[in-house]
């Protein structure tokens, strides 16, 4: 996780993403699949709120393709080999937490 100068404003051809790290003894990378699957839109309206599924190595490369390849009709869902991350501005941190009455 890297500080950038990317903005909300500024965010251009970037898309926003959220970062999940979790302990493969704990949670299976196919669980945490599944859990996207129930959170996640399969319709993008542009770069930057585009559906995706980031890899970080060959095998769960393999798997995110299977997963999504068993997604009937969700065929708008990207699988990309992960990139550098940039932390988003502390005003978009628990946004949903604090807009809770939007939500």
């Amino acid at each position: 996780m890297t500080a950038h100068p990317v903005t909300y404003k500024s965010i251009q051809d970037y898309t926003e993403a959220l970062l999940i790290e979790f302990d493969p003894t704990l949670i299976s990378y196919e669980q945490v699949l599944d859990q996207w699957k129930r959170d996640a839109s399969p319709y993008p309206s542009s770069t930057q709120y585009r559906t995706a599924v980031w890899y970080v190595d060959d095998a769960q490369a393999t798997r995110a393709n299977a997963f999504v390849d068993r997604m009937s009709g969700k065929a708008h869902v990207g699988v990309e080999p992960a990139t550098q991350f940039f932390r988003a501005e502390e005003y978009h941190q628990d946004f949903i937490k604090k807009q809770s009455s939007r939500y």
